[in-house]
């Protein structure tokens, strides 16, 4: 049984929630890390990634996939949500998002490693793969390669 008390700075898990207006104003949430001893790998899964492009408004598309190997926190999983889901509204290219996302979690974890893996659908019939990585994978821990095959299109 864990001690309820060092959830108390959470926000958003457990209540009803609005997306975020955009990225910026989007509430990133933490939690100590439980197994903080030893080294793992954690990956989230965004097959529905969306944006706008920051010229013509027009949706872009991504499936996006971040893998990281925690120290003393954890990204709370609704806050998370929430913060993809408010750059449904926000304009900016395929390597800002992608890098920006990336940076945050960054900050806000200073994990021992994190990789994010943005898929970007193709519009204008070229897809732009976007890669981050804070540097080399730590040494025995199993992280899996990220499984989105190169864009082929229908055939």
């Amino acid at each position: 049984m864990t001690d309820k008390t060092i959830y108390d700075d959470l926000t958003l898990l457990g209540g009803r929630t609005e997306l975020p207006a955009s990225p910026e104003e989007a509430v990133l949430e933490r939690v100590p890390n439980p197994q903080e001893d030893v080294r793992y790998a954690v990956r989230f899964t965004a097959p529905e990634f969306t944006s706008l492009c920051p010229l013509t408004g027009q949706p872009d598309f991504a499936h996006l996939v971040i893998d990281y190997v925690p120290a003393g926190w954890l990204v709370e999983s609704k806050s998370l949500k929430l913060y993809l889901g408010a750059f449904r509204n926000h304009g900016a290219f395929h390597e800002d998002c992608t890098v920006s996302i990336g940076r945050r979690l960054c900050d806000l974890l200073d994990p021992h490693w994190l990789r994010i893996g943005g898929y970007w659908y193709p519009r204008g019939g070229m897809p732009i793969d976007v890669f981050y990585q804070t540097g080399e994978p730590p040494k025995g821990v199993w992280i899996p390669d990220q499984g989105v095959p190169p864009y082929r299109g229908r055939g």
